[in-house]
Order: C-alpha cells, then sequence, then structure tokens
C-alpha cells in the first residue's frame, strides 16, 4: 500500500529531536538505524563521529501518520538548512511507479541522485523540484518488507 511520510533532515540531532517528540505524542521511535549498521555506501569511510548518526528513523504521531527522519552528514559536504530540512517521501508499490513519479517530479528540477538499488534493500532516490520541494521516492520489494 502506498503512503506518504514527511521526512526530517537533522545535522546530528535526529535521536534527540525524535525523544523530544515521542514524549510530545506519547508514543515511541519504531525505528532506528545508525548509518554503522549499513554497509559503506560512497568513497570511503565515515568520520568515527558520523559513524553513530542517525541514517533512518520513523516516529508514529497522530492517526496513523509517521514521521521519519535521518542526520546529514558534514563530511559529504551535507548542510542542513530551511528548504532542504524536509523531505515529502512517497512509499509506492512498484519500480514502475517509483520512475515515473521520480521522472515527473524531477523535470525542471535543479538536482537530484537518480533511483537506484540501494542497501538496505529499497528502490530510491530523491530530488528537488522546480518549485524547490524536496521529494524522496522509495520502493521496498514485499519479500523484504514482508521479512520485518
Amino acid at each position: 500500500m502506498a503512503r506518504v511520510y514527511p521526512y526530517l533532515n537533522f545535522q546530528g540531532q535526529s535521536e534527540e529531536a525524535f525523544t523530544f517528540y515521542a514524549n510530545i505524542f506519547g508514543t515511541q521511535v519504531t525505528m532506528l538505524s545508525r548509518y554503522s549498521d549499513m554497509p559503506a555506501v560512497g568513497p570511503g569511510e565515515l568520520p568515527a563521529e558520523e559513524r553513530d548518526l542517525v541514517m533512518h528513523a520513523a516516529l508514529p504521531i497522530l492517526a496513523g501518520h509517521v514521521l521519519m527522519a535521518t542526520d546529514m552528514l558534514g563530511s559529504m559536504g551535507q548542510v542542513t538548512r530551511i528548504g532542504n530540512n524536509t523531505t515529502l517521501c512517497l512509499d509506492v508499490d512498484s519500480t514502475e511507479e517509483a520512475d515515473r513519479l521520480y521522472s515527473a517530479l524531477s523535470e525542471g528540477g535543479p538536482e537530484g541522485s537518480p533511483m537506484a538499488d540501494m542497501p538496505w534493500g529499497a528502490y530510491w532516490g530523491v530530488i528537488l523540484d522546480r518549485f524547490g520541494i524536496r521529494w524522496m521516492v522509495n520502493h521496498t520489494p514485499a519479500s523484504i518488507t514482508n521479512a520485518t
């Protein structure tokens, strides 16, 4: 079933922010993975101070909605600022739908990471559309989502 998630980007504060939000909403973080939990992606190892940062977190809030988050990596030139601190994550049912949405949303947009298979098992990409809105497009095969 396709869903939309607000995805929040932090500069090393994901865990602190989600602890704060969990208290406010009276819920608990349902998933938290760190960069050190994944095989190395990109050039070289992460610096020691970034290895335990949050790669992905999920927190249920209201009416079945789930906030997601990540810590951006300074070592990769990522800097959180107004404009890139919130992303809409489209979790879709097929790679074809992921490709269709990515292609349509990226038309006229200035930047993006193309759709590709990721080490965590998803087919994933991110774009900034021509209106300055960040979109993450994600498809996780049923064989992976059913295994969890």
